[in-house]
């Protein structure tokens, strides 16, 4: 099933995932407990077997190539693989334990993920959590993700997904800030008032908004943009603007009147609107760590969205 020269190869390809996840032969060396000398011939050696070359090798950095990076994308399969087939063989017999790196969006972290961070991790004392807040699309596999939450309507199809529930963006602002400047009573209307928006790529100040089948596209301007949920929300607060804001970000101010809704009868359109999906790489072996949480979250999570 496996010839001589794969088996060899399995050493220099873990050590290969190594530099290109340190970025470096000195820092991946150290990790090894070997000098960056040998290291390299490692290298060399895999590149040979292979007949590819891995990196273009420059005095301040590494850059992989096209087909070393072929190489690395399989090679993190085949090293998740032989982990999961040790950790199956202790699932039986040992409570779920070691790392799970979990990705979402800072905004859902912040409003929603948060509450059940200490819960899970006082029922599960031998797990650790490793949290990172992303935005926008990402591969999971290079960045070492076992698990993301997504807010989209187009989720990685490559990927397993458990939908948690649906999210909508609401369109918002100050009870003052509207007494001023008057509500908006169609999408064209927020040319003439100040928004805040992203500003995390060019086309974050163009609004897209859908009522049945009419559909407008409006550019929006504001002295205000920035790309974190509660500040820019705390702008909206003081009479800065009109804001874009997800609906389990904006329930609360919702509630409580520091805020209200502006075209409401309007979808507004986004890649980050749809579905919360929770997605993670489809495996045989599954650790039990990894089905705990995705168990946990699938359970305890779906109650407390906004219906």
């Amino acid at each position: 099933m496996f010839s001589q020269k794969l088996i060899a190869l399995l050493p220099d390809l873990a050590s290969y995932i190594l530099v290109v996840n340190e970025g470096s032969f000195t820092a991946a060396a150290k990790k090894l407990g070997v000098t960056p000398s040998a290291l390299s011939k490692t290298i060399t050696r895999l590149e040979s077997a292979l007949s590819v070359k891995l990196f273009e090798r420059t005095t301040r950095k590494l850059v992989i190539t096209q087909a070393g990076q072929k190489v690395y994308d399989q090679s993190v399969l085949m090293v998740n693989a032989a982990q999961q087939a040790v950790e199956v063989s202790q699932s039986d017999h040992a409570e779920p334990s070691g790392s799970i790196t979990v990705a979402a969006p800072e905004a859902f972290l912040n409003s929603v993920l948060q509450p059940f961070i200490a819960p899970f991790l006082q029922q599960y004392p031998e797990i650790q959590l490793k949290v990172r807040a992303i935005d926008g699309d990402y591969d999971l596999l290079n960045l070492g993700i076992d698990v993301a939450f997504k807010l989209t309507d187009t989720p990685d199809e490559n990927l397993v997904m458990k939908e948690l529930g649906p999210t909508n963006l609401v369109l918002c602002a100050s009870p003052d800030y509207i007494r001023d400047n008057g509500l908006p009573t169609s999408p064209s209307d927020l040319e003439y008032h100040d928004c805040l928006y992203l500003a995390e790529v060019d086309r974050d100040n163009i609004w897209d908004f859908l009522k049945d089948d009419d559909f407008h596209t409006v550019t929006v301007a504001g002295r205000y943009a920035i790309n974190h949920s509660q500040m820019r929300l705390s702008g909206v607060k003081q009479g800065l603007g009109i804001g874009i804001f997800h609906d389990f970000v904006i329930k609360e101010s919702l509630d409580d009147g520091s805020v209200i809704p502006v075209l409401p009868d309007w979808t507004i359109k986004s890649n980050y609107h749809g579905a919360i999906a929770l997605q993670y790489a489809q495996t045989k072996y599954m650790p039990a760590r990894l089905r705990v949480f995705i168990d946990y979250v699938a359970r305890e999570l779906p109650s407390k969205l906004i219906k």
